[in-house]
């Protein structure tokens, strides 16, 4: 668990406390008050009420000057959370989310995400990279982690997404992130995983689907390149937004520095959302999300 040094020199576990549910009047005052009268210290709030749906969110992070430990805070809790039919997790702050990375041919994300976790950027724990192509095994491998090379086609798409299953479950992952892995997965691995999985694109969608999309925005001389994170549902490139970016480009630049651009933005967007995920900053908010950054 996560450790806080006081200044007097003492050390207290933190947790951090997600919730939503209907809005009403109290909720804070009733999860503070659970909070005091466990010897907890807040240490970080956000609220968000979404006045159309009716919906309250909130984030909390804490310290346990009383040492209590996870069980005991969720029995604590869990009083207040049935009172205002909450959807309440709470996690170790300290606790690194397992996750599993996914890749093609393009490694510019792979390469970004290893490197922030490598200096300690990100709240991951990596348990493995996964890819339909050979390309990046040496620069996984180089970073010590294992590699799993999953070749798919039509024919053998049922078998790989087994495969690649059985990966998740024996690694404890939580997390997977598709880090340009250019492969739809399938609707029934997309519902076994609702939240869990993190997809980057290039913004042009719906305008430029398809192959070379930075080439045909310089075709047509777009001035914004963007990206953006999302979750992955059944619904291609549907899922709730994470995060998104743009950067300004102008006549002058050619495709390759269109293309450049465009990989800088997704990497970029990429690290943000599996970084905030890890932190707990993103909350499911239907067809959304809200992302208390």
């Amino acid at each position: 668990m996560a450790l806080k040094q006081t200044a007097a020199g003492k050390t207290w576990p933190t947790f951090i406390l997600t919730l939503s549910c209907p809005d009403r009047i109290g909720i804070v005052a009733d999860v503070s008050r659970v909070l005091v009268e466990e010897g907890c210290n807040i240490v970080e709030s956000a609220q968000h009420g979404e006045r159309g749906a009716g919906r309250f969110f909130m984030r909390t992070v804490f310290e346990s000057t009383a040492g209590r430990g996870l069980d005991d805070l969720k029995r604590a809790i869990g009083p207040v959370a049935a009172k205002h039919d909450m959807q309440a997790r709470l996690f170790d702050a300290a606790a690194k989310t397992p996750a599993l990375i996914m890749v093609s041919k393009l490694g510019h994300c792979l390469n970004d995400l290893l490197f922030r976790w490598r200096i300690g950027a990100l709240p991951i724990d990596i348990k493995a990279v996964v890819s339909n192509h050979p390309d990046f095994e040496a620069l996984t491998v180089g970073s010590g982690l294992p590699f799993h090379l999953l070749p798919v086609t039509p024919e053998t798409k049922p078998a790989q997404e087994q495969a690649l299953g059985e990966i998740v479950e024996t690694s404890g992952v939580e997390l997977i992130v598709l880090a340009r892995y250019m492969q739809i997965l399938s609707g029934e691995f997309c519902a076994r995983h609702p939240g869990r999985i993190i997809n980057i694109h290039h913004s042009f969608l719906p305008s430029f689907k398809g192959a070379k999309p930075y080439h045909r925005a310089h075709e047509r001389g777009v001035k914004l390149i963007g990206a953006t994170a999302h979750y992955v549902t059944e619904d291609l490139d549907e899922g709730p937004i994470i995060e998104q970016a743009v950067e300004r480009v102008g006549h002058s630049l050619t495709v390759e520095d269109y293309v450049a651009v465009g990989r800088d933005v997704e990497a970029l967007v990429l690290a943000r959302a599996v970084k905030w995920h890890a932190e707990r900053r993103v909350l499911a908010n239907g067809s959304r999300t809200v992302v208390f950054q």
